[in-house]
């Protein structure tokens, strides 16, 4: 099993930061994220370990040097998103992979979950959701998305802005797993798709990594919701990061 972590991103909103470094590199009380997300991989026995840079690229080369990862350059970072930076670096899906955005970390328990699931396809959902939600924001559906779950805890539906929280039913992390097996599948449904086409407001290159797992989804590839209740946080502006910083939400967690 291997890490492919995806950290091409600027970062736009934790500028001042991000004038120097990637989004990846940002500091959470004094450690960057990418270095907490690396150690959990480690402590979860996972030591093949992909990093995918764009953005400030020569900064994270030289920063993850001494952690003896393996690290590639998305050429079209700035004109893609995150499903094109994981499919840029397609020679390393051939193995059992996990892939993490680089924004977000989360426990080691947590992580194990994912390694210990036993599905194709599975993706992380925190059903304790509202609790970061509303320690980050005074309205969590200004930013939640939709995610639905059946009665076996497959994902029907993500990725889509609501204002119901009945179709809130967990919240997709950025954290998910792709079987061995599965990942030549995968592969040729990625390519096979429509590149002239419109994903949810954005073009083939930029398409959010939930409208891909959507249309897996839709094209009838089940994809497993493995369920947990809190432990993770995500670093996306400068308020989260002062949030975080400035109170005990997460005191003892990372």
């Amino acid at each position: 099993m291997k890490a492919i972590i995806l950290a091409a991103g600027q970062g736009s909103r934790l500028r001042p930061i991000t004038n120097e470094v990637p989004k990846c590199m940002v500091p959470l009380n004094g450690t960057p994220l990418i270095d907490t997300t690396i150690k959990r991989f480690q402590e979860n026995g996972i030591s093949d370990i992909v990093v995918i840079g764009g953005y400030q690229y020569e900064v994270l080369q030289k920063h993850l040097h001494p952690f003896g990862v393996k690290v590639y350059f998305a050429e079209n970072y700035d004109k893609s998103n995150m499903v094109a930076t994981l499919f840029s670096c397609e020679k390393e899906l051939n193995d059992d992979v996990i892939v993490s955005y680089s924004d977000i970390i989360y426990t080691a328990e947590n992580l194990k979950k994912l390694i210990d699931c036993k599905a194709q396809i599975a993706t992380v959902v925190d059903k304790d959701w509202q609790t970061l939600w509303r320690f980050r924001m005074d309205n969590p559906l200004d930013d939640a998305e939709s995610l639905v779950l059946s009665a076996q805890n497959n994902v029907l539906e993500l990725g889509k802005k609501t204002k119901d929280y009945s179709k809130i039913q967990a919240q997709y992390i950025g954290l998910s797993k792709f079987s061995k097996n599965i990942l030549p599948q995968i592969i040729n449904f990625y390519k096979n798709m429509d590149q002239t086409a419109d994903y949810d407001g954005k073009n083939y290159l930029n398409m959010y990594m939930t409208t891909f797992l959507q249309h897996l989804i839709d094209g009838k590839n089940p994809i497993k919701g493995v369920i947990i209740h809190g432990g993770w946080l995500e670093v996306d502006t400068t308020e989260d990061l002062h949030k975080y910083e400035q109170s005990n939400f997460y005191n003892g967690v990372f």
